[in-house]
């Protein structure tokens, strides 16, 4: 009787256990998936530039310092504190200590090194390796300590420092897998481990227990969520049923129209970051021959009514552009002139005119028997209904635009070739010399400085601004170009886009984040109700 008794009680005690287990909230899995539209080829921060990698990148890995929500205070991360010589050629950084990669290598300034300089091996195939810098010399001067020596200053290293780019991987596994590094596997410090990855399906992370390093603009230091799942879904109306039905938890890629939707529904949040710059345009190939005469850019740029497209493709809540940069961005040039993109097709016709293209019968100019007729390569989706609209105003003063759109597997390709006289793009940046290094240098010809812009005042200035010592002289060199290419019309600026996070019913409100376009950046505070 004694034996059975104890049998009793234990089976009894047993089942308590396991009737708590599956109660408990504390013991269940914290899941949550995300949505949004397109992936990237591969999750290697030096060979994408894409945001749906970037997206990933800041989850999974870490970089040396970290970017703040207004996009201009530089904080701790790998790094906890850093030091940079007077002359601005060499930054000592003293990293975290604990701190470990998924697979649980213990990581110290020998993976900096390493990451750097296999970053900047040309048998990587790096993609924006300028953002590096003017490296001489990347070295482990002890265990954590990191000296990051340059050739000459460059203003902004920090800043790029803080993009997924500057991602701290473990090389020993990116050599083992070659080509299959970052697809089929990726080993990093962030709070988030990489765990598998479908293309154009989805791509799951799941909690990296023990991470407490993160940047201290973070309520919390560890992930909130033990997995995250983020699932392709290219159709806006599935996203918002999605949202709405609570098949998915999160996403920022909600179409314009429902916002005002998911503002309205008390069970949903919907937060707006507090610092975002990300431009939609349209450059103009200067070396083609519609594109050549300063007049005809400049009377396009006057003839696109730019405040009632954005209002039809935004539903208002975009800014039209009257710079190619937003007026709030880090050293941005107040003097430049909001005039040259206002909407006035009258001084657009007659600059035409003066020009030599003469309106016809046909409601078209010609110029010695050609039409003028520019041809423009872009993106499907939300870029059809813009271009359409373009195609439009510009219509109204006599030019016939000419549209080929191309979906996200072969527009790239064609973005490569001199076979077009406007394309369209949108772009992040985090600063004034960010975006005027990215398309205005000449060595980016022809990509991504696109327009084919060569000009060595031009260059002079970047390369003075990049090495600039302070903030005065950094300011003064990338407004004098950001000026000089507004003056000369090389971009039709469109409207600066807001990004929004919104979060479903079993989530708290995310405080959305402007970094490169990727508003759960790190994901540390992601959590459920």
């Amino acid at each position: 009787m004694k034996f059975n008794k104890t049998l009793t009680l234990l089976a009894g005690a047993a089942i308590a256990v396991s009737a708590a287990a599956v109660a408990s909230p504390a013991m269940a899995q914290k899941e949550i998936s995300i949505i949004r539209t397109i992936d990237t080829d591969r999750y290697d921060p030096h060979r994408s530039t894409a945001r749906s990698a970037a997206e990933i990148l800041f989850m999974v890995g870490d970089t040396l310092v970290a970017l703040d929500y207004d996009l201009k205070t530089v904080k701790p991360g790998l790094a906890k504190s850093w030091t940079v010589s007077e002359d601005g050629l060499l930054y000592t950084f003293n990293l975290k200590e604990g701190v470990k990669f998924c697979s649980g290598k213990e990581f110290t300034a020998n993976d900096v090194v390493a990451t750097i300089n296999r970053w900047r091996d040309p048998a990587t195939k790096g993609v924006v390796t300028w953002r590096a810098g003017p490296v001489k010399e990347v070295r482990a001067k002890d265990k954590l300590t990191v000296e990051y020596e340059l050739t000459k200053p460059y203003a902004e290293l920090l800043f790029q420092m803080t993009q997924h780019f500057h991602t701290i991987i473990n090389v020993d596994q990116a050599k083992q897998l070659g080509d299959d590094f970052g697809v089929k596997a990726l080993d990093t410090t962030g709070p988030f481990c990489f765990d598998s990855w479908a293309p154009r399906n989805q791509t799951v992370l799941t909690k990296h227990k023990g991470y407490n390093w993160g940047p201290d603009f973070y309520k919390n230091k560890e992930a909130q969520v033990d997995k995250i799942t983020w699932k392709i879904v290219p159709e806006e109306s599935t996203r918002v049923a999605s949202l709405q039905t609570n098949q998915a938890d999160a996403s920022q890629y909600v179409p314009y129209w429902s916002l005002d939707q998911f503002k309205a529904n008390s069970k949903m949040s919907v937060t707006q970051a507090e610092a975002y710059y990300w431009t939609y345009f349209m450059g103009m190939k200067i070396t083609r021959e519609f594109m050549q005469d300063l007049k005809v850019r400049q009377a396009m740029n006057l003839a696109i009514d730019a405040a009632a497209i954005t209002e039809a493709v935004t539903f208002g809540y975009a800014t039209p552009a009257t710079s190619y940069i937003d007026r709030n961005v880090l050293d941005f040039n107040e003097a430049v002139s909001k005039e040259p993109f206002r909407y006035d097709p009258e001084a657009a016709g007659k600059l035409l005119d003066e020009a030599g293209w003469k309106m016809t019968g046909d409601g078209f100019r010609y110029k010695d028997g050609k039409k003028l007729a520019p041809l423009v390569y872009g993106f499907t989706d939300t870029w059809r209904q813009i271009v359409e609209a373009v195609q439009g105003d510009l219509r109204k003063v006599g030019v016939d635009l000419q549209i080929q759109l191309f979906d996200a597997t072969v527009v790239w390709g064609k973005l490569a070739t001199q076979e077009f006289d406007i394309y369209t793009m949108s772009f992040p940046y985090v600063s004034t010399g960010d975006a005027m290094n990215l398309y205005f240098r000449s060595a980016n010809i022809p990509t991504p400085n696109r327009s084919n812009w060569k000009d060595p005042e031009t260059d002079a200035w970047l390369e003075a601004g990049s090495a600039a010592l302070n903030d005065k002289d950094r300011k003064e060199n990338f407004g004098k170009v950001l000026a000089k290419v507004q003056d000369n019309a090389v971009m039709i600026p469109l409207y600066h886009e807001p990004l929004f996070t919104v979060a479903g019913p079993k989530m708290q409100p995310v405080r959305a984040h402007g970094i490169y376009g990727a508003g759960f950046y790190k994901g540390i505070d992601l959590a459920l109700k």
